[in-house]
């Protein structure tokens, strides 16, 4: 959540001043996701498990592209579709590292990647008595979120849309309920392609956006990192500073009293 003298993202009780979280896969090589990450202005980056080893550390490995005291790794279960396969995955990260902040991620339909609810409460539930701090994965739906919000977690993460798709926030309606309900923190991960899109995401309240597809497949990811860093900060400050009240009719933006000639 944020702070009202400074705005940091506080998560897990640590504080960020940035609000863009990114991903390190998809990338051609690790020279250009240090490159991408540093772009962006993000202090946390999400690393799967099950496609990269975070044991290495010399050369080409992410700890030596991105260093762990320089950033807060973020751990996922990408690619796991069981609660037993995620418990058993993120158990795995602490051990490797002591990394204790986890994304959770229980992907249930192949196709669509969408998340499978019923196994992530069930993992939530394990890895919240097992002292994990837990960043779910989850659909937009109101009541799921409220689920994972009492289980323990630290934060959700409603998708915006597919992953990997870059269609942009759905369900906008979707998105505000979650954020106007819920008391920890609220980021939009998944679906996001645009700067526009993580602006809006902000817009509407969310505590930060996580994304990576966005950024991989941009034809030069560096100047998207860039991008996006500024539309997180836009979309921030726009939401502080309150939009105006949308009118059926037209509002003249100048005073009709003591014009001129009247």
């Amino acid at each position: 959540m944020s702070d009202n003298k400074t705005d940091d993202f506080i998560l897990a009780g640590k504080r960020y001043s940035s609000r863009l979280l990114v991903g390190t896969g998809k990338y051609k090589d690790m020279q250009q996701t240090r490159e991408v990450v540093q772009a962006s202005g993000a202090e946390i980056v999400t690393v799967a498990l099950r496609r990269m080893d975070l044991s290495a550390s010399g050369n080409g490995s992410v700890q030596e592209a991105l260093p762990p005291e320089c950033y807060t790794y973020l751990p996922n279960s990408a690619g796991c579709h069981t609660a037993a396969e995620a418990v058993r995955t993120l158990r795995l990260a602490r051990e490797l590292g002591g990394w204790n902040l986890v994304k959770l991620e229980v992907i249930g339909d192949k196709e669509t990647l969408y998340p499978d609810m019923e196994e992530t409460l069930k993992a939530a539930e394990q890895l919240v008595q097992d002292n994990f701090e837990v960043m779910a994965y989850c659909t937009d739906d109101l009541e799921g979120c409220q689920k994972l919000e009492a289980l323990g977690c630290v934060a959700v993460m409603p998708l915006a849309a597919p992953i990997g798709s870059g269609l942009g926030i759905l369900h906008p309606e979707r998105i505000a309920a979650i954020v106007q309900a819920l008391r920890v923190p609220v980021l939009v991960d998944a679906g996001i392609g645009t700067p526009s899109d993580a602006c809006i995401a902000m817009e509407l309240g969310c505590d930060a956006v996580l994304l990576n597809t966005a950024l991989a497949g941009a034809k030069n990811p560096v100047q998207m990192a860039t991008a996006m860093k500024l539309a997180v900060q836009a979309g921030r400050a726009a939401f502080l500073a309150g939009r105006m009240p949308k009118r059926e009719l037209a509002s003249p933006s100048s005073p009709q009293s003591g014009m001129i000639g009247s």
